[in-house]
C-alpha cells in the first residue's frame, strides 16, 4: 500500500508539472517573429552578438517551453493521420495561431489535458479512500473535459478573430479607398493600413505584403488571406479585388463600393444583435432577476401571514 501511495504521489507531482507548462503556455505573449527581432537588433547593434547572448536574450517561453511543446509535436506527428494535422494546421491559422503550437502538439495536447484532469480526480480519490464508484464517474467526467477543452479554446479564438476582422473591415477599406484614390497603390495602400494599424486584420494585411515582396502573386496572397481568415466577407472583397485587377477596373471605384457595402453589412449585424438581445435577457430575468424582485416583494407578506392567526392553516 505504501508504493502504491508514493506511486500516486509521483504521478501527482508530474501531472503538475504538466499542468504548470499547460498554463505557461496559454498564458505567453504572442511570440514574434525571431528572424525579424534578430535582424532589428544587428541593425541598431554596432557589436556583433555571439549565439549565446542571442539565446540567453530569448524569454524563458521561447527557450524551454516551446521548443519542449514543439518535440512532444513532433513524436505525435508520426502517430497522427495526415488529414487530421492538416485540418488541425487549418484552424491554429485561422485563429492565428497565438502561441505558435505545432498541430500535431495541440492534437497531443487534448489527451495530456484528458489524462491530467482525470488522473488528478481520481488520485485523490484514491488517497482519501472515498468512494470509488463515485471517484470513477468524476474522473471519467473531467477526462472529457481536458479532451475537449482545447477545442472549445480553439473554436472561440476563432470566433473573436473573425469578429475583430469583421468589424475591422469597414475602417480598413475606407483607407484603402483614400489612399487609392490619393493616387497611391493597391500594395502601398495595404502597407498604409499595416502602419497604422495593429488589430488582425493589419497583420494579414503585413503578411500578405511580405509574401508579395518574396515573390508570390499579389492575388495568390491575397487568396491565402482569405482562407486562412475564413470569413465571408472577406472572401468577397477579395474575389471583387482580383476580378477588379483582372478585368482592369479602377480599382478606388471597386474599393469605394466594398466600403460602402461592408458598412451596411456592419450596421445590419448590428441591428440583428439588438433583435436577439430581448430573447436573450429573458433566461436571465427568468432565473435570477424575478426571483430576487419575488422574496423581496413578497417575503415581508409571507412572514406576516405565517405569524398571523391565519398562518395557523398552513402549519
Amino acid at each position: 500500500m505504501t508504493s502504491m501511495l508514493w506511486f500516486l504521489l509521483g504521478a501527482f507531482i508530474f501531472f503538475i508539472f504538466l499542468a504548470l507548462l499547460v498554463v505557461a503556455g496559454l498564458k505567453a505573449p504572442q511570440a514574434s517573429d525571431p528572424i525579424a527581432d534578430r535582424l532589428a537588433e544587428f541593425s541598431y547593434r554596432d557589436e556583433m552578438l555571439s549565439l549565446e547572448e542571442i539565446e540567453l536574450s530569448q524569454s524563458f517561453y521561447e527557450r524551454i517551453v516551446l521548443p519542449f511543446f514543439n518535440r512532444i509535436g513532433q513524436l505525435a506527428s508520426k502517430f497522427t493521420p495526415q488529414a487530421t494535422l492538416e485540418s488541425t494546421r487549418r484552424r491554429l491559422e485561422t485563429a492565428g495561431n497565438p502561441m505558435q503550437m505545432d498541430p500535431a502538439f495541440f492534437l497531443a495536447l487534448r489527451f495530456i489535458l484528458a489524462i491530467l484532469f482525470g488522473g488528478l480526480i481520481l488520485s485523490l480519490y484514491i488517497i482519501s479512500n472515498r468512494d470509488m464508484g463515485q471517484g470513477l464517474g468524476l474522473s471519467v467526467l473531467f477526462t472529457v473535459i481536458g479532451f475537449v477543452f482545447p477545442d472549445m479554446w480553439l473554436s472561440g479564438r476563432i470566433k473573436s478573430r473573425q469578429k475583430a476582422v469583421f468589424r475591422a473591415m469597414p475602417d480598413a477599406l475606407d483607407l484603402l479607398t483614400i489612399c487609392v484614390e490619393a493616387g497611391l497603390g493597391f500594395d502601398a495602400a495595404m502597407s498604409r493600413v499595416h502602419d497604422k494599424w495593429e488589430n488582425d486584420l493589419a497583420l494579414e494585411l503585413g503578411r500578405v505584403i511580405q509574401e508579395i515582396r518574396l515573390g508570390k502573386l499579389r492575388r495568390d496572397a491575397l487568396r491565402d488571406m482569405s482562407d486562412r481568415l475564413d470569413v465571408s466577407e472577406m472572401t468577397s472583397f477579395v474575389a471583387a479585388v482580383i476580378q477588379s485587377e483582372q478585368l482592369g477596373v479602377s480599382m478606388a471605384k471597386v474599393l469605394r463600393i466594398q466600403s460602402d457595402q461592408m458598412r451596411v453589412r456592419r450596421r445590419q449585424m448590428a441591428e440583428e444583435e439588438a433583435h436577439k438581445a430581448p430573447i436573450k435577457m429573458v433566461f436571465p430575468i427568468a432565473l435570477l432577476i424575478f426571483p430576487s424582485i419575488l422574496m423581496i416583494l413578497l417575503g415581508p407578506a409571507a412572514m406576516l401571514l405565517i405569524t398571523s392567526p391565519m398562518g395557523a392553516l398552513f402549519r
